[in-house]
Protein backbone atom coordinates (compact mmCIF):
# COMPACT_ATOMS: atom_id res chain seq x y z
CA UNK A 1 0.00 0.00 0.00
CA UNK A 2 2.72 2.31 0.66
CA UNK A 3 4.35 1.63 -2.05
CA UNK A 4 0.84 2.68 -4.09
CA UNK A 5 1.09 5.90 -2.45
CA UNK A 6 4.96 6.80 -3.24
CA UNK A 7 3.22 9.08 -5.98
CA UNK A 8 1.12 11.21 -3.67
CA UNK A 9 4.25 12.99 -2.24
CA UNK A 10 5.96 12.80 -5.61
CA UNK A 11 3.68 14.94 -7.21
CA UNK A 12 3.93 17.72 -4.58
CA UNK A 13 7.95 17.86 -5.03
CA UNK A 14 7.32 17.79 -8.70
CA UNK A 15 4.79 20.82 -7.60
CA UNK A 16 8.16 22.12 -6.15
CA UNK A 17 10.29 22.36 -8.83
CA UNK A 18 7.41 23.31 -11.60
CA UNK A 19 7.33 26.52 -9.16
CA UNK A 20 11.07 27.12 -9.47
CA UNK A 21 10.79 26.69 -13.69
CA UNK A 22 7.30 29.14 -13.99
CA UNK A 23 9.63 31.49 -11.46
CA UNK A 24 12.44 31.31 -13.85
CA UNK A 25 9.99 31.72 -16.86
CA UNK A 26 8.44 34.93 -15.09
CA UNK A 27 11.68 36.56 -14.49
CA UNK A 28 12.48 36.03 -18.26
CA UNK A 29 9.72 38.18 -19.28
CA UNK A 30 10.51 40.82 -17.24
CA UNK A 31 11.19 43.56 -19.44
CA UNK A 32 8.42 46.21 -19.89
CA UNK A 33 6.77 45.15 -16.91
CA UNK A 34 10.06 45.33 -14.27
CA UNK A 35 9.41 44.93 -10.89
CA UNK A 36 5.73 43.34 -11.19
CA UNK A 37 7.34 40.01 -13.01
CA UNK A 38 10.67 40.15 -10.29
CA UNK A 39 7.74 40.18 -7.45
CA UNK A 40 5.70 37.28 -9.15
CA UNK A 41 8.65 35.38 -9.87
CA UNK A 42 9.79 35.51 -6.04
CA UNK A 43 5.82 34.04 -5.23
CA UNK A 44 6.45 31.53 -6.89
CA UNK A 45 9.70 30.78 -5.26
CA UNK A 46 7.79 30.94 -2.02
CA UNK A 47 4.89 28.39 -3.47
CA UNK A 48 7.98 26.15 -4.20
CA UNK A 49 9.00 26.32 -0.42
CA UNK A 50 5.41 25.44 0.63
CA UNK A 51 5.43 22.12 -1.49
CA UNK A 52 9.04 21.56 -0.38
CA UNK A 53 7.85 21.39 3.19
CA UNK A 54 4.73 19.56 2.38
CA UNK A 55 6.42 16.81 0.46
CA UNK A 56 8.44 15.92 3.49
CA UNK A 57 5.33 15.76 5.64
CA UNK A 58 2.77 13.79 3.96
CA UNK A 59 5.78 11.34 2.66
CA UNK A 60 6.11 10.33 6.54
CA UNK A 61 1.75 11.26 7.28
CA UNK A 62 1.48 8.37 4.29
CA UNK A 63 4.85 6.27 5.38
CA UNK A 64 5.90 6.41 1.81
CA UNK A 65 9.39 7.78 1.77
CA UNK A 66 11.27 6.53 -0.68
CA UNK A 67 15.40 6.63 -2.23
CA UNK A 68 13.60 8.04 -5.52
CA UNK A 69 11.44 10.59 -3.36
CA UNK A 70 14.70 11.53 -1.62
CA UNK A 71 16.68 12.50 -5.15
CA UNK A 72 13.80 13.61 -7.12
CA UNK A 73 13.47 16.27 -3.66
CA UNK A 74 17.24 17.26 -4.64
CA UNK A 75 16.70 17.95 -8.07
CA UNK A 76 13.31 20.11 -7.27
CA UNK A 77 14.95 22.43 -4.59
CA UNK A 78 18.64 22.89 -6.81
CA UNK A 79 15.68 23.84 -9.36
CA UNK A 80 13.72 26.20 -7.03
CA UNK A 81 16.19 27.35 -4.81
CA UNK A 82 19.37 27.35 -6.63
CA UNK A 83 18.69 28.00 -10.40
CA UNK A 84 15.83 30.12 -10.03
CA UNK A 85 16.72 32.61 -7.54
CA UNK A 86 20.11 33.16 -9.13
CA UNK A 87 18.16 33.95 -12.75
CA UNK A 88 16.23 35.95 -10.96
CA UNK A 89 18.96 38.24 -8.98
CA UNK A 90 21.09 38.47 -12.43
CA UNK A 91 18.02 39.57 -14.02
CA UNK A 92 17.32 42.40 -11.22
CA UNK A 93 20.93 43.05 -10.61
CA UNK A 94 23.64 41.60 -12.12
CA UNK A 95 22.77 41.89 -15.62
CA UNK A 96 23.96 44.94 -16.59
CA UNK A 97 27.85 43.80 -15.17
CA UNK A 98 30.12 43.45 -18.44
CA UNK A 99 33.72 44.10 -18.69
CA UNK A 100 34.96 45.22 -22.12
CA UNK A 101 38.06 43.17 -22.63
CA UNK A 102 38.93 43.91 -26.45
CA UNK A 103 36.36 45.93 -27.44
CA UNK A 104 32.49 46.98 -27.82
CA UNK A 105 31.35 43.62 -28.83
CA UNK A 106 33.34 41.76 -26.40
CA UNK A 107 32.30 41.75 -22.98
CA UNK A 108 32.99 39.76 -20.27
CA UNK A 109 29.74 38.69 -18.44
CA UNK A 110 31.08 39.49 -15.08
CA UNK A 111 27.46 39.32 -13.73
CA UNK A 112 26.59 35.91 -15.26
CA UNK A 113 29.55 34.42 -13.05
CA UNK A 114 28.70 35.88 -10.11
CA UNK A 115 25.05 34.56 -10.59
CA UNK A 116 26.35 31.44 -11.44
CA UNK A 117 27.53 31.30 -7.37
CA UNK A 118 24.35 30.37 -6.25
CA UNK A 119 23.14 27.55 -8.39
CA UNK A 120 26.92 26.00 -7.80
CA UNK A 121 26.41 26.68 -4.13
CA UNK A 122 23.48 25.16 -3.85
CA UNK A 123 24.13 22.20 -5.83
CA UNK A 124 27.26 21.52 -3.70
CA UNK A 125 24.80 22.07 -0.61
CA UNK A 126 22.57 19.17 -2.31
CA UNK A 127 25.20 16.96 -2.78
CA UNK A 128 26.99 16.85 0.85
CA UNK A 129 23.25 16.39 2.57
CA UNK A 130 22.60 13.50 0.57
CA UNK A 131 25.73 11.86 1.37
CA UNK A 132 25.56 12.95 4.97
CA UNK A 133 23.55 15.16 6.91
CA UNK A 134 22.70 15.42 10.70
CA UNK A 135 18.99 14.38 11.60
CA UNK A 136 19.42 17.68 13.93
CA UNK A 137 20.65 19.80 12.93
CA UNK A 138 22.00 21.37 8.70
CA UNK A 139 25.31 21.72 8.03
CA UNK A 140 25.10 25.01 6.16
CA UNK A 141 22.20 27.28 5.45
CA UNK A 142 19.41 25.31 3.82
CA UNK A 143 19.19 25.85 0.32
CA UNK A 144 15.17 26.24 0.69
CA UNK A 145 16.20 29.27 3.35
CA UNK A 146 18.20 30.46 1.44
CA UNK A 147 16.46 30.69 -2.01
CA UNK A 148 13.37 32.40 -0.45
CA UNK A 149 15.70 34.51 1.02
CA UNK A 150 16.69 35.95 -2.49
CA UNK A 151 13.59 35.29 -4.08
CA UNK A 152 11.32 37.70 -1.23
CA UNK A 153 13.60 40.68 -2.21
CA UNK A 154 11.42 42.08 -4.37
CA UNK A 155 9.01 41.36 -2.61
CA UNK A 156 10.54 42.94 -0.06
CA UNK A 157 11.19 46.03 -1.69
CA UNK A 158 7.29 46.63 -3.44
CA UNK A 159 7.47 47.61 -6.95
CA UNK A 160 8.16 51.54 -5.93
CA UNK A 161 11.56 50.46 -4.52
CA UNK A 162 14.98 49.41 -6.31
CA UNK A 163 17.52 47.31 -4.03
CA UNK A 164 20.92 49.24 -4.02
CA UNK A 165 23.56 47.31 -5.69
CA UNK A 166 26.16 47.61 -2.98
CA UNK A 167 24.22 46.14 -0.58
CA UNK A 168 22.61 43.14 -2.60
CA UNK A 169 25.40 41.99 -4.44
CA UNK A 170 27.29 41.06 -1.10
CA UNK A 171 24.37 39.80 0.18
CA UNK A 172 23.57 37.57 -2.45
CA UNK A 173 27.39 36.34 -2.49
CA UNK A 174 27.08 35.93 1.65
CA UNK A 175 24.03 33.59 1.07
CA UNK A 176 25.20 31.67 -1.23
CA UNK A 177 28.45 31.04 0.08
CA UNK A 178 26.41 30.28 3.72
CA UNK A 179 24.62 27.12 1.92
CA UNK A 180 28.46 25.51 1.86
CA UNK A 181 29.69 26.76 5.34
CA UNK A 182 29.80 24.80 8.06
CA UNK A 183 28.04 26.73 9.96
CA UNK A 184 25.59 24.79 12.14
CA UNK A 185 21.92 25.41 11.45
CA UNK A 186 18.95 24.17 13.64
CA UNK A 187 15.81 21.96 12.29
CA UNK A 188 12.76 24.11 13.89
CA UNK A 189 10.28 21.43 12.27
CA UNK A 190 11.74 18.81 14.13
CA UNK A 191 11.12 20.39 17.24
CA UNK A 192 7.77 21.43 16.11
CA UNK A 193 7.06 17.58 15.39
CA UNK A 194 8.11 16.69 18.41
CA UNK A 195 6.44 19.44 20.71
CA UNK A 196 3.30 20.55 18.78
CA UNK A 197 -0.07 19.41 20.04
CA UNK A 198 -3.35 20.91 18.80
CA UNK A 199 -3.55 23.61 21.74
CA UNK A 200 0.04 24.82 20.91
CA UNK A 201 -0.58 25.14 17.08
CA UNK A 202 -3.64 26.95 17.71
CA UNK A 203 -1.79 29.34 20.26
CA UNK A 204 1.33 29.46 17.51
CA UNK A 205 -1.94 30.62 14.86
CA UNK A 206 -2.76 33.31 17.22
CA UNK A 207 0.55 34.90 17.79
CA UNK A 208 0.88 34.86 14.44
CA UNK A 209 -2.21 36.60 13.59
CA UNK A 210 -1.53 38.92 16.71
CA UNK A 211 1.67 39.89 15.04
CA UNK A 212 0.74 40.14 11.83
CA UNK A 213 -2.30 42.76 13.40
CA UNK A 214 0.18 45.07 15.63
CA UNK A 215 2.69 45.30 12.61
CA UNK A 216 0.18 45.95 10.10
CA UNK A 217 -1.09 43.33 7.31
CA UNK A 218 0.04 45.43 5.19
CA UNK A 219 3.49 45.11 6.07
CA UNK A 220 3.54 41.43 6.55
CA UNK A 221 7.23 41.14 4.51
CA UNK A 222 8.73 43.22 6.76
CA UNK A 223 7.92 40.06 9.20
CA UNK A 224 8.55 37.09 7.36
CA UNK A 225 11.82 38.90 6.02
CA UNK A 226 12.24 39.64 9.98
CA UNK A 227 12.08 36.21 10.88
CA UNK A 228 14.02 34.31 7.69
CA UNK A 229 17.31 36.95 9.19
CA UNK A 230 17.25 36.04 12.72
CA UNK A 231 17.19 32.42 11.48
CA UNK A 232 20.70 33.23 9.05
CA UNK A 233 21.93 35.42 12.02
CA UNK A 234 21.44 32.84 14.62
CA UNK A 235 23.70 30.04 12.93
CA UNK A 236 26.08 32.85 12.52
CA UNK A 237 25.76 33.88 15.81
CA UNK A 238 26.03 30.30 17.43
CA UNK A 239 29.14 29.52 14.94
CA UNK A 240 30.93 32.82 16.59
CA UNK A 241 30.01 31.68 19.85
CA UNK A 242 31.70 28.54 19.29
CA UNK A 243 34.68 30.31 18.05
CA UNK A 244 35.53 32.02 21.33
CA UNK A 245 34.84 29.44 23.48
CA UNK A 246 37.33 27.24 21.28
CA UNK A 247 39.88 29.95 21.45
CA UNK A 248 38.85 30.48 24.91
CA UNK A 249 39.55 26.87 26.16
CA UNK A 250 42.95 27.09 24.34
CA UNK A 251 44.48 30.56 25.72
CA UNK A 252 43.17 28.54 29.31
Amino acid sequence: MNRRLHWIPNMITLGNLSMGFVSILIASEATGNGPQSYILSGFFILLAAICDGLDGMTARALDATSELGADLDSLADLTAFGIAPGFLFYNMVLGEYKIDVFGKEDLFPIGMLIAAIFPACAAYRLARFNVAHDPSSFTGLPSPVAGVTIGFLPIFLGKDHTLPHWLGIPLFVLIAFLMVSNIRYGKPQVAIRSKLSPLRAGLMLGAALIALFFVGFARWPWLVYGLICLYIFSGILTFLIHILQELRVKLD
